[in-house]
């Protein structure tokens, strides 16, 4: 049976080292021959406590991909050949066999299924390591409602011997859509730690100096957690821009202070009378428009009880709204994002003290709070900076926020452009 175990070992090695260049494999080897240095085992083998220390991995998400990477020997010694197999597998392989490899490292228990007592411990964790630079002495139970609530996004279909239900295979990828934070989190452990490691980007949140933290909707666990689903320019710093305990509940003062700041994208938070906590991601400005506008960057999510993100399905182009001053009932003053007109995603009037969200195909979202009608006790708007809309910003246009945004409109009437302009 040795000569057979060999010989498999031996072929998904061959298989996997055609999956890299010579020179990846020769860094490979020279990473390997590193970390074996540092285990003291005459450069056979990589132990746990190296490996731990070198990929950043504690407790038992760490002990399940030493596990994983080793093929389950049991034996503590990683080897050149399950670096290889192992990076081909996790790095290399098609997004199922990367899926399965993730999903079958976190079964904690071994057992084929997992759990939600599996993944709380493995959350706990990730948030750990995520926030150990600011929270270095933070305890499990100062995640527990964020783990709870990236577990509310969850499906446990799957039934074991025992009575608790398990997540299967599909509800694992299903789950990863509407975390992209805690994917691309799990896709990156065989990376060194480092601020350029997936998963682990939080933005820098700015505010002035006279804001309550407290009284602030966007948690970094939960700027963390929208910032999944952008790309790395869009996840350095977002500055509030508006918040409707400190800047007052109106739509004309809400666009006064989104608008013309230099910031093209800006992430709005709602959190309702009902308690739940949730927005939308816009790829645009918020501009007067008498249709639909906005790509398909833009997405919806949930934050509080449920943690999801909601990505466009191509179904349609209905992404971004804002309509002010109209008269038509077709044309309802506010904003939103997705669905149709009176039955959008997320849309709060412009007195903004109603709304309502629906089920919509245009991102696959359920009605993101506990009953379609709702009523905003507070709305929140940051303003997303990108490395290239510094200068922008420095040279903005001076004067107030609100008049600038008139004077545009309105010369954009005169031209004729200000239905149809879509930039």
């Amino acid at each position: 049976m040795g000569n057979s175990n060999s010989s498999s070992v031996n072929h998904r090695f061959t298989s996997a080292s055609r999956a890299f260049t010579q020179k990846k494999l020769d860094d490979l080897k020279t990473l390997f021959a590193s970390l074996a240095s540092q285990s003291e085992s005459n450069g056979l083998y990589v132990s746990y406590p190296v490996f731990q220390a070198y990929f950043g991995l504690s407790g038992t998400l760490g002990e399940r991909m030493f596990d994983m990477v080793t093929q389950h020997r049991k034996d503590g010694k990683l080897t050149y050949e399950d670096l290889v197999i192992a990076k081909a597998t996790y790095e290399k392989g098609t997004d199922d066999d990367i899926a399965e490899f993730i999903y079958q490292t976190l079964d904690v228990n071994g057992n084929g299924v997992l759990t939600r007592s599996d993944l709380e411990s493995v959350l706990v964790v990730i948030l750990k390591s995520v926030f150990s630079t600011e929270s270095s002495d933070a305890e499990s139970s100062d995640y527990k409602e964020m783990v709870d609530a990236l577990l509310n996004a969850a499906a446990f279909s799957k039934s074991d011997d025992a009575s608790d239900k398990g997540m299967s295979f599909e509800d694992f990828k299903s789950w990863c859509s509407l975390v992209p934070s805690i994917r691309k989190f799990l896709g990156s452990l065989l990376m060194p730690p480092g601020p350029a490691r997936p998963g682990y980007q939080v933005p820098h949140l700015v505010y002035e100096d006279s804001v309550d933290s407290n009284m602030l909707l966007l948690k970094k666990e939960y700027a963390w957690h929208i910032g999944g689903a952008l790309p790395h320019h869009e996840i350095q710093e977002w500055k509030l821009l508006y918040h409707s305990s400190l800047h007052g509940a109106s739509f004309n003062t809400f666009l006064g202070h989104v608008s013309n700041t230099g910031m093209s994208s800006s992430v709005l938070i709602v959190k309702d009378t009902q308690g739940c906590v949730y927005g939308g991601y816009a790829s645009q400005p918020w501009e007067r428009y008498s249709d639909f506008y906005g790509d398909m960057k833009s997405f919806l999510f949930q934050l509080h009880p449920n943690a999801s993100i909601f990505r466009p399905t191509g179904a349609n182009t209905n992404i971004q709204w804002c309509a002010t001053n109209f008269t038509s009932e077709n044309i309802p003053n506010g904003i939103g994002f997705g669905g149709k007109i009176n039955h959008m995603g997320l849309f709060i009037s412009a007195s903004f003290d109603q709304g309502h969200t629906f089920s919509c195909t245009t991102f696959g979202s359920p009605s993101l709070s506990k009953t379609s009608r709702i009523q905003p006790e507070v709305i929140e708007c940051w303003g997303i900076v990108q490395a290239n809309e510094t200068d922008t910003q420095q040279n903005a246009i001076k004067g107030t926020v609100l008049d600038r945004f008139k004077e545009d409109r309105n010369m954009l009437q005169l031209l004729g452009m200000a239905s149809s302009s879509n930039e």
